[in-house]
């Protein structure tokens, strides 16, 4: 089936009008390729996610009779079983009951995790299919939007209910997560699988992105150097709301240098991030639900997200009580990896296929993401709030991410990559990692501005 006839069979769809010799015929024609052209508006975090991504049994849709029900089973195969994350859908509903009925609230913690990780890759491919419509630049600002909605969520809800730290160990650990974890899995397991090539990669995609986390790093510690200046003179009463008064202007700044990005991504140096897909074929996937369609399902799911990080931020303290880990173990290392799996697997996968640029997309994007967008964006939502959220992230936190950016600046600096570079940033993670699991700071000792 070319695309042409894929086309035609998807309006077929969307009017109920799909008969058996379609899916015979669907069968016997070539498959589409996982990875379609960037002019539709896909990110390398769409790539990364389309690959858990599996095709529907049109076999099932044809036998249905009537055309509502028809294109109701549609798009039910396409959205809720159309990842092989599908397994892990029933833990929404469970986390629904078991806060209804007001079981363990550990439990409902660990439901509501387990129930954000295939929703954030729906969401990923609800807003590939609205791209398809949009076009690759509102296509582009809806992936730069919805990339990290998850992180955002969580992050406004945590703001509500005024746990600043909970906001900063869990942005903080996305950074780390996809700098270290994502990026050295990737390098350390497409170094393993190509022993024999030499992996490379367009240092300029790189560079971009580079320097945007220093921008945010210099953010982050000039209040903390401002704090510690204050501390020992005559100005250390009023250093907390000097230090907040900079954080709210380093915002501004670091939310400008993110619009400056996306237009220099989306429109004057688009070449640059388009060189991951220079060796794919020039066919073109189609999209498989409606823009409509796609738009209902993105609002729903985007409610149902809502729903579970406000379970997410009300249980953790919980959770961390009865488990016996510390809430930054929880929100630094825990929260990023599970509510990032699909895109950390997907990121993987492309480095075993020796498609760096693709892995490096997905972790260097996400990461800056996450630093000159949500985070800035948290510290005005929270001045808007009337709370006190500001940049300074404390010693070790701020630390961490700076030997974290740096390192990672030297490793990609020469375009080449092999299994060495990769356990280093693994490892690096994993100190890390336990530097945060034994540091057990009760709540009661937080700064009072992040309580």
């Amino acid at each position: 089936m070319d695309s042409q006839e894929r086309s035609n069979w998807n309006c077929n769809l969307e009017n109920g009008d799909v008969h058996e010799d379609d899916t015979r015929n669907d069968d016997k024609g070539s498959s589409f390729k996982d990875i379609a052209s960037s002019i539709n508006g896909r990110s390398a975090h769409n790539l990364s996610s389309s690959v858990l991504r599996k095709k529907s049994d049109l076999m099932l849709v044809s036998k249905v009779r009537f055309q509502v029900l028809r294109s109701l089973v549609a798009n039910l195969q396409e959205v809720i079983l159309g990842t092989k994350l599908a397994i892990l859908f029933p833990a929404i509903p469970l986390a629904i009951i078991t806060d209804f009925y007001g079981f363990g609230r550990p439990w409902i913690f660990a439901l509501s995790l387990l129930g954000l990780t295939p929703l954030a890759e729906r969401v990923s491919f609800l807003t590939e299919q609205i791209a398809y419509v949009t076009g690759p630049t509102v296509g582009g600002l809806l992936n730069a939007t919805c990339g990290n909605a998850t992180e955002l969520i969580i992050a406004m809800f945590a703001l509500h209910q005024n746990k600043i730290h909970v906001v900063k160990y869990s942005l903080l650990g996305s950074v780390l997560s996809n700098l270290l974890l994502v990026l050295g899995s990737s390098l350390l397991c497409g170094g393993l699988a190509n022993l024999k090539k030499e992996q490379r990669y367009d240092r300029k995609q790189a560079d971009v992105n580079s320097q945007l986390l220093l921008l945010g790093l210099l953010c982050h510690m000039l209040p903390l150097m401002f704090r510690y200046a204050a501390a020992g003179g005559k100005g250390a009463a009023g250093a907390s709301d000097y230090t907040l008064q900079l954080s709210r202007a380093s915002s501004i700044v670091m939310l400008i240098a993110y619009i400056a990005y996306i237009v220099f991504q989306l429109k004057t140096h688009r070449q640059f991030f388009e060189a991951q897909e220079e060796d794919e074929e020039d066919e073109e996937e189609k999209a498989v639900i409606g823009f409509w369609s796609a738009f209902c399902w993105l609002v729903g799911m985007t409610l149902v997200i809502a729903l579970l990080s406000e379970y997410v931020v009300g249980t953790i303290e919980a959770a961390s009580s009865s488990w016996g880990i510390s809430v930054s173990f929880i929100s630094v290392i825990l929260l990023p990896i599970v509510g990032n799996a699909a895109e950390h697997a997907g990121s993987i996968i492309f480095a075993l296929k020796n498609k760096l640029d693709i892995s490096l997309g997905v972790a260097l994007g996400s990461a800056t993401q996450i630093s000159m967008f949500v985070v800035p964006l948290c510290v005005l939502v929270s001045w808007a709030m009337g709370n006190m959220m500001d940049l300074d992230f404390s010693l070790i936190e701020t630390g961490s991410l700076a030997f974290t950016i740096l390192i990672t600046t030297f490793t990609l600096q020469d375009g080449t990559s092999h299994y060495m570079k990769g356990a280093i940033l693994f490892l690096c993670y994993i100190v890390i990692g336990a530097c945060f699991f034994v540091q057990k700071i009760p709540l009661s000792n937080l700064p009072k501005k992040s309580l």
